[in-house]
This record gives structure tokens, sequence and C-alpha cells, in this order.
């Protein structure tokens, strides 16, 4: 592949993750002062949201719960969270096993603060995540298609954006 054909893979995979890690901008905190409805990157420390601006009344539902119930449980969720330290930034990046134990603390914390089982919790938090995935690679297709069509990339530079994607290579801590 030529310099000049590298420079606009790397430069499109970056307009990706930059344009896949972000969602819709949330709204100014709500009157019952919960703040934004979409509850984004999840607990404290990134984990273990389904992605930027995640839908709550989704999650709410997955639930079986109110949004206010949720926003309720959230908010006394990642008020002990932070408390007791378990969400405290430690220093140099989260290793994969630190994400999992923060998730893992948010979904039994969630679990309790709603009286419903764990499980629950976590398959709610999955399902949804994996939806965002989709969306999130359909919108990458999408500006793929669109570069291959206006001829700045060939199908097989396409096809190596995907499969990046999807090895997880791109996105906020993806996949």
């Amino acid at each position: 592949m030529s310099k000049h054909r590298m420079r606009a893979v790397a430069l499109l995979a970056a307009g990706a993750v930059a344009g896949g890690a972000t969602g819709e901008p949330g709204s100014p905190r709500d009157d019952d002062g919960h703040g934004p409805r979409g509850w984004g990157h999840g607990g404290p420390g990134g984990a273990p949201g389904f992605g930027p601006g995640g839908d709550q009344e989704a999650f709410a539902e997955a639930l079986g719960v109110s949004e206010d119930e949720l926003a309720d449980a959230l908010a006394a969720v990642r008020d002990d969270l932070w408390s007791n330290g378990r969400a405290r930034k430690r220093s140099g990046p989260l290793t994969e096993q630190d994400r999992e134990e923060r998730r893992d603390a948010f979904a039994e914390a969630l679990a309790d603060e709603l009286g419903i089982g764990k499980a629950k919790v976590t398959d709610a938090i999955e399902s949804l995540r994996s939806d965002w995935r989709a969306e999130r690679r359909a919108d990458l297709e999408k500006r793929l298609d669109e570069a291959v069509a206006d001829g700045d990339l060939t199908d097989a530079d396409k096809a190596s954006v995907l499969k990046a994607y999807d090895a997880g290579v791109l996105g906020p801590h993806s996949p």
C-alpha cells in the first residue's frame, strides 16, 4: 500500500474512532437533578456502560424498573462506589482485569440497589452494549462505503478498517 493510501486509511481510522467514540451530546441537568438521561460510559472509571450516550430508557426497560428508579439507583451506586474507593482512578492505564472488576462491582451494587439479580443487570448491559456496537459498526461501514464511492478508499481498504474495528483495534475499550 502506498504511503499516501496508508495515511488516508490511518486518518479514516482515526476519524472512525473519534466518530465512534462520541455519541449524541448529553442534555443539561434534568429538573429532578439526575443529570443527562443517557448514562454514557456507565459507572465510575468508565465501566460498565454500554456506550456513549447510553439509552437509560432501554436499560430501565431491560431491568424492569422505571427510569426514575434507575436514575436514583445509578446515583446511589455511583456515590457508594466513589465513597468506598472501589472506583478511584489508579495510576497508569486500566488493565482488562481492572475493568472487569469494576464492571462486576458496578453490576453487583446496582442489582443490590434495585433488588434484582446481578445476572439480570449484566445481561441487560451486555445486550445494550451489543446493540451499541452494531450501530457503531453500521455507521462506520456507511462512512467507508461513501469513501469507496468517492474513490478515496478501495474495497480492500474498507475491509481492512472493518477488520480492525471487529478485532477491537478501533473504538473505546473495544470490543
